[in-house]
Parts: structure tokens; C-alpha cells; sequence
């Protein structure tokens, strides 16, 4: 039986210090993306009382975390309230976010509502929940949000969401469309920010493994598998294999739109395109009647 040698020190020390210098490079990357997500879409103004919505996910935990180094040496004023959806899913762990939160000396306020039960009782069994959830979760957080007069509303989408949902509206609802960094809702009350939109995934799992956040794993929705968006996460899985930069390269084109290459006539005027002053039009109806244009009357001649 062979017997395992321990490592010399100096060769943990070097790689102790190699880990040190790749997590210190991560971080500095991640304030970059998210402080330029921030200043380019205009996401945070001076004065503006920001509400971080935490999951206990990778991603909320790494946009709490980011948001506030970059709140200590941000050229305006704002404040960070951490807020959870307690939504009583059996054996969700309490006691977890508050001490976590606590212990980081964060504002935060945990809204405790049953949308479980609702999301159990009204989705038949082996249907996906997640449409119902988010609906319930969102009014939520959107009218504690609004009770306390909250002037941004910060999610924790990152680059790969932003991507995922631009194919799922492409594939399952035929449009062109996807998640913005930043968003009016609705009813036009609330705004609603995405820091996280320049920062792939990888890197945020890599550096929620680094900081050693208490991941909080959703038992709800997280444990469905025939949804649409894990499909489209597999085949994008794929695609970063098989040719790497692929999804960053779809990630700017999501911010380079050509109207005028596109065929949607509400956002470019194809109709004035080489029209001829003068030159009579014939809508659809005429066209698709198969109905001759009438000539003009002879001697009726305009020129004349």
C-alpha cells in the first residue's frame, strides 16, 4: 500500500497565494462589469434608495456583495436595503439570510408570505411553476417596495439570464425580445435595475465558491426538469463548449440593433424606403385582391 507524502509548504504557499491573486482578479472584475452596467444604463442616481432583492442564490448574494464595495467609492449617494421573500416552502432554512445579513451589518428586511401553498394548490402536479412563482414573488417585492418608498429595485439577472431569455422569447413566443438591464414596470411605478448584466455566470459561481456564501438551494422550481429555459441553458451549455465566446459575442449584439435590417415595420419606416414622391400606394387588401390598378382616362393626361 503506497503512502501519500504531504506537500512541502513552500509549494501550498504558492498556491495559496496563486488562489489569493485569481480571487482578487474575479472581484476586480465583477466591480468593473457591474460599475459599467451601472453607469451606462444610467441605473443608480444620487439619492436613490436601492432594494437588493436576495434569493440566497449565487447571484443575489454576488450582486449584495458587489453593490456594496462599490457603494463605499461610488461618485453619488445611495442606500442598500437587503429584502428576502420568505415564501414558505417547507424546509427552507429561516435563520440562514438574517444571520447572514447580520453578521454583515446590512439594512434588511425579510416580507414572509405563503406563495407556496398558492403555487402548489393551483398548478396540477408535473406542470412547471415557475410563471405562477415569479408573478407572485414579484407582486410582492414590488408592493413592499412601493410601501417604503424604494426608488430602484435591483435583481440579480446576470449575462447568460439576459441571453437565455432573448432565445426563449425567440423560440417558444416568436419574438424578438429579451430581459433589459434596467426596466419600468408595468404599471409604471417601479424600476427595476440588473447589475449583474455584463458578468457571465461562470464567474459569479466561481466567485460565490470563493467568498463561501450559504447558499439557499429553491426546492420549488429549481427541481423541475422539462423546462423550457433549461433546455435553452443546455443547448447554450453546448455552444460554449463547442465554440467558446459564442454567448459573449450574442451578449453585445443584444446591444447593437440594426432596425433597418430587421423586418418589424412599428420600428423602421419601410414604406418611405425609395418611395417616389407622387407614386400611388396599394395596401394589402389591394394586393392580395388581385385587383388591376385603374389606368388614367384618355386625354386626361396631367402633363398636357
Amino acid at each position: 500500500m503506497s503512502t501519500v507524502l504531504p506537500l512541502p509548504t513552500p509549494v501550498l504557499r504558492n498556491a495559496d497565494r496563486r488562489g489569493a491573486r485569481e480571487a482578487d482578479k474575479l472581484a476586480k472584475r465583477l466591480r468593473h462589469q457591474v460599475g459599467k452596467a451601472i453607469a451606462d444604463f444610467g441605473m443608480i442616481e444620487d439619492g436613490d434608495k436601492v432594494m437588493v432583492c436576495l434569493s440566497g442564490g449565487k447571484d443575489s448574494y454576488t450582486m449584495l456583495d458587489v453593490l456594496l464595495q462599490l457603494q463605499k467609492k461610488a461618485p453619488v449617494s445611495f442606500s442598500i436595503t437587503a429584502v428576502n421573500l420568505d415564501q414558505k416552502q417547507p424546509g427552507f432554512p429561516e435563520h440562514v439570510l438574517p444571520d447572514y445579513l447580520r453578521a454583515l451589518g446590512v439594512d434588511f428586511h425579510i416580507i414572509e408570505q405563503d406563495t407556496y401553498s398558492v403555487v402548489t394548490r393551483v398548478v396540477p402536479e408535473g406542470k412547471t411553476m415557475c410563471s405562477l412563482c415569479s408573478r407572485l414573488r414579484r407582486g410582492a417585492l414590488y408592493t413592499w417596495a412601493e410601501q417604503h418608498g424604494f426608488t430602484k429595485i435591483a435583481l440579480g439577472h446576470h449575462r447568460d439570464d439576459l441571453v437565455a431569455t432573448f432565445f426563449l422569447n425567440l423560440f417558444f413566443h416568436a419574438k424578438l425580445s429579451g430581459m433589459p438591464p434596467k426596466l419600468l414596470s408595468d404599471d409604471g411605478r417601479h424600476v427595476v435595475i440588473r447589475p449583474l448584466a455584463y458578468v457571465r455566470e461562470a464567474d459569479i459561481a466561481a466567485y460565490a465558491e470563493a467568498k463561501r456564501f450559504p447558499i439557499i438551494p429553491c426546492n420549488l422550481c429549481g427541481s423541475q426538469e422539462n423546462l423550457q429555459r433549461k433546455q435553452v441553458g443546455l443547448m447554450m451549455q453546448q455552444w460554449e463548449r463547442e465554440s467558446p465566446g459564442r454567448i459573449e459575442t450574442i451578449a453585445r449584439a443584444l446591444g447593437d440593433i440594426r432596425p433597418s435590417q430587421l423586418s418589424d415595420p412599428k420600428l423602421f419606416d419601410f414604406l418611405s424606403l425609395g418611395h417616389r414622391d407622387g407614386a400611388a400606394r396599394a395596401d394589402a387588401h389591394a394586393w392580395l385582391a388581385g385587383e388591376p390598378h385603374a389606368a388614367p382616362a384618355p386625354g386626361n393626361d396631367s402633363d398636357a
